[in-house]
């Protein structure tokens, strides 16, 4: 359910490229480090989201997604998971089309509102695995 294939595949291949990428940061030690640098190498414009605003992959960080001035596709999670619901009701109000949990990210009550919402949403998966074996 949470992480539907259809779900993933449509995230991935016919919702726009801008991914903001919350927790990101320059951080090379990191799995958001890593899971970005995936995604810049399919073609996805990534926005690095962390309280530092850091640029990071030559990409303008942002304190929040509500900082950021132009429209965003996705929002991917890289947080505790008890911090996880707030990001995922603050991707509504910006109007993503999507969000996206980072493995080990769940949330289900955020899930339900998100959905709700009319977004599209992935819980407990990684991009940088899915979006390789949609080769």
């Amino acid at each position: 359910m949470y992480g539907d294939p259809a779900t993933i595949r449509k995230i991935l291949t016919e919702l726009g490229d801008t991914w903001a990428v919350v927790g990101l940061s320059p951080n090379q030690r990191r799995a958001a480090y890593g899971v970005a640098d995936v995604l810049q190498r399919y073609g996805k414009r990534i926005v690095p989201v962390h309280p530092k605003a850091e640029t990071v992959h030559g990409e303008q960080g942002y304190p929040s997604l509500s900082a950021i001035p132009f429209d965003v596709d996705v929002v991917d999670v890289f947080v505790n998971s008890r911090l996880a619901g707030p990001i995922a009701d603050e991707a509504v109000e910006i109007g993503a089309q999507a969000v996206w949990f980072q493995l080990g990210v769940v949330d289900e009550e955020a899930y339900e509102r998100t959905r709700a919402a009319g977004l599209d949403m992935v819980m407990d998966r990684c991009p940088a695995i899915e979006i390789p074996r949609l080769d």
